[in-house]
């Protein structure tokens, strides 16, 4: 069990796995006024950098679930180099319909709503492991502005207009859903360089290193694009924000 090989290679280096710098987790936990032995729960903990960083700040306790090995594993070296390997754990393990046996005040799934077929489905699945008066955090994309076409859409990686609301439409589709939107940090665009040309680096490096590697001619071909289509779609068209809703 693991995710696209690819994806191993292109993020290897990353901390956090979506178009958020630290200072943003650091704005995201202060705004949800985080206290020593909240419990948190994170479906697609990626690396771990969001609960290693917050029981390091604010005294969480947390379980990460990841299908990722090379994730977790980092995620778990993180939580020791930061000593906090007593309040977190990481388990490699498939997140999709992942409850925890124990009920928690933050349920998250940060860029990673896939697992539960979309928003909706995941904030019933969060819902199941979070206790009266908890928290449902959801990290997910939305558009800045409309794509004019299709073909735009899809330079941002979609599959077509519909995939992502604008920001407004995004918040009124939690409320539809029963949800209080109580609080929201959205990336801004340095996030967003740092996700994304990270990853040139990283793939420069790994092609010089596996020059016979079954991959070499997927990793070229996407160093040669990405920054173009990054710069030319992406960066204008997309924005990611984490939003923490609350049960009405």
């Amino acid at each position: 069990m693991d995710i696209p090989r690819i994806f191993n290679i292109t993020e290897s280096a990353h901390r956090i796995h979506n178009p958020y710098t630290p200072e943003k987790l650091a704005t995201l936990g202060a705004a949800l006024r985080l206290e020593p032995g909240t419990r948190i729960l994170d479906l697609g903990s990626g690396s771990g950098e969001m609960l290693c960083t917050w029981a390091r700040d604010y005294g969480i306790i947390g379980t990460g679930i990841d299908m990722s090995r090379l994730f977790t594993e980092q995620a778990k070296l993180r939580a020791a180099e930061l000593g906090v390997a007593d309040r977190v754990a990481f388990i490699h393990d498939n997140a999709a319909g992942y409850v925890s046996d124990e009920k928690v005040n933050v349920a998250a799934c940060v860029g990673a709503t896939w697992i539960a077929g979309g928003v909706a489905g995941t904030i019933e699945l969060l819902a199941r492991s979070l206790c009266t008066g908890g928290v449902i955090l959801i990290g997910e994309p939305y558009w800045r502005q409309l794509p004019p076409t299709e073909e735009v859409a899809k330079g941002c990686l979609a599959t077509a207009i519909a995939d992502f609301l604008l920001l407004p439409e995004l918040l009124e589709s939690f409320s539809r859903l029963g949800y209080d939107v109580v609080e929201m940090v959205l990336a801004d665009q340095d996030g967003w360089d740092r996700y994304e040309a990270a990853k040139w680096l990283t793939m420069r490096r790994w092609l010089a290193a596996n020059p016979d590697d079954e991959l070499v001619k997927e990793v070229r071909a996407q160093l040669t694009s990405e920054p173009v289509r990054y710069a030319r779609y992406t960066r204008d068209y997309l924005g990611w924000g984490v939003f923490a809703l609350m049960p009405r």
